[in-house]
């Protein structure tokens, strides 16, 4: 490959991934130029990046020193878009697109009632503000998303992103139910419990039962569901929902997480 022109080694290499582009840069001085040059990394970027980085909070940009192996590294960290109430971010693996929606671009039943919910910040939240439900009966959380600013061809998994306060209760007495529909198709739908006090993990994983899962950033997430994007423009809806009247309080609602399903 020495041999071969330096905008023919990039395309080449633009049928890898960016993983693979940055151990060819390791091979030869000469693979490192065609594996570093703009040419290459502009093709690892989703083709509606520039309207992404002007939505962004604080945008980011390309200056005399940076490069686009540079700002694709960059968009591989959490971006706030929309006035910071969004969360972009690119997978450094394989370039595809996840967001987090905020709670605030959730459907939250009675979310407006002080009796029931509150807003407000936290410091380990990305967003400026959180939902904490009071006490309710009657709990009902839905999201939605275009596939068009997802990566077409790619299986999707949507987590809720939350954890309790101290005064949580109810949380664990009924499970709630998920689903996940793409134009009103339900794709997939299952039960989740909120929290697990003292419920037995291995009965709930016997039962399919889904409980939350600690992060990397610290917070919990329960997996709702998966949908596949494909070419077409759909709308995705995401429902959490536990209406049998059993009063809960205590849970904090930070947003919900539309990311690439990893393949194993």
């Amino acid at each position: 490959m020495d041999t071969l022109p330096e905008d023919c080694v990039s395309k080449i290499l633009s049928y890898t991934s960016p993983p693979d582009a940055c151990r060819f840069s390791m091979v030869s001085s000469t693979l490192r130029s065609s594996a570093d040059s703009d040419l290459l990394w502009r093709t690892f970027f989703p083709s509606d990046y520039s309207d992404i980085v002007s939505r962004a909070l604080n945008p980011l940009s390309l200056n005399s020193s940076s490069s686009y192996k540079h700002l694709f590294y960059a968009l591989c960290h959490p971006l706030l878009l929309d006035g910071g109430n969004m969360s972009f971010k690119l997978d450094k693996s394989s370039g595809k697109k996840s967001y987090i929606l905020s709670a605030r671009q959730l459907s939250i039943t009675w979310s407006n009632d002080p009796l029931y919910w509150s807003w407000r910040p936290v410091p380990e939240s990305r967003f400026k503000e959180v939902a904490e439900l009071r006490t309710v009966s009657w709990l009902e959380i839905q999201g939605k998303i275009g596939t068009r600013i997802l990566t077409p061809n790619t299986s999707y998994v949507v987590y809720l992103i939350m954890k309790t306060s101290h005064r949580e209760y109810g949380l664990d007495s009924v499970a709630c139910e998920v689903s996940i529909a793409v134009d009103n198709k339900v794709k997939q739908s299952g039960r989740v419990y909120l929290c697990q006090n003292e419920k037995d993990e291995n009965n709930l994983k016997k039962e399919s039962i889904g409980i939350p899962m600690r992060r990397e950033d610290g917070w919990m997430e329960i997996e709702m569901g998966e949908f596949f994007c494909g070419e077409a423009d759909e709308e995705v809806l995401m429902s959490l929902m536990e209406v049998g009247y059993q009063l809960k309080g205590g849970l904090i609602v930070e947003g919900v997480e539309i990311r690439p399903k990893i393949i194993v």
